[in-house]
């Protein structure tokens, strides 16, 4: 670690790291679950599961052969199938559901405690700083708006602008120059350990894991540079930053 040069920039995953997107979206579908099941008598549990099954599996299996693909039509077909799966086939039904959900989720976006003033206390100490999501610009850029993040960061990297996907070295290496900044001078901070900590760590970034999964590291896998509980934690483990 004292090999390394000063902390140039650092690079933060936004779902789950800045903010809690899983409580955003399960509490968005479990709205729409409910009022589908007011409407149409079908058990709201076993909607949500359906649609939550789904949506994990989309967003696990993301590759780039989906950039290009308006997510309000993904969406809408997720909803199709997840109300297939509680007995009703009605496509105007997933429609309004897609719609819903995009409405209700807005409700939830708030980010972690501590997610700003880390970036503020970065930035302040000359750090540069860059958001890189594996989400599509059609709904984050939205997103970055409400959780009021637009001038938080140097640059935003969005998965289908870029044309490259977490965990691929090359888009972590694209962050890098954009900031100016050499890996070895840079720090990837992320939720994903698969996504965000080992292709940044193939590239020789300091990895810092927000573990709010509780998840282990797989077998054979390279060890982050540090974990940590909640964003909050996060500056506290850059011990190479230029202010120390």
């Amino acid at each position: 670690m004292s090999s390394r040069p000063p902390l140039a920039a650092v690079l933060f995953d936004l779902d789950d790291t800045l903010h809690d997107d899983t409580l955003a979206y399960r509490q968005a579908a479990q709205r729409v679950a409910c009022d589908v099941a007011a409407e149409r008598g079908v058990d709201a549990a076993a909607l949500l599961a359906a649609y939550v099954g789904l949506a994990e599996s989309f967003w696990k299996n993301l590759s780039s052969a989906h950039f290009g693909t308006p997510l309000a039509g993904v969406r809408a077909t997720m909803w199709a199938r997840a109300l297939a799966a509680v007995g009703l086939e009605d496509a105007a039904l997933a429609e309004r559901c897609g719609a819903a959900y995009n409405g209700y989720r807005k409700d939830y976006l708030q980010l972690w405690p501590g997610a700003l003033e880390l970036l503020e206390t970065l930035r302040a100490a000359g750090h540069k700083l860059g958001l890189l999501t594996n989400g599509f610009a059609e709904t984050h850029r939205e997103k970055i708006a409400l959780l009021k993040l637009e001038d938080a960061f140097d640059e935003v990297f969005i998965a289908d602008e870029i044309g490259m996907l977490k965990p691929d070295p090359r888009l972590f290496a694209f962050a890098c120059r954009r900031l100016g900044a050499a890996p070895a001078a840079s720090a990837m901070v992320g939720d994903r350990y698969e996504r965000d900590i080992r292709g940044a760590h193939a590239l020789g970034l300091f990895t810092v894991w927000v573990n709010v999964r509780d998840e282990r590291v797989p077998a054979g896998g390279p060890v982050p540079d540090a974990t940590v509980k909640a964003i909050g934690e996060v500056e506290g483990v850059l011990p190479f930053t230029r202010n120390r």
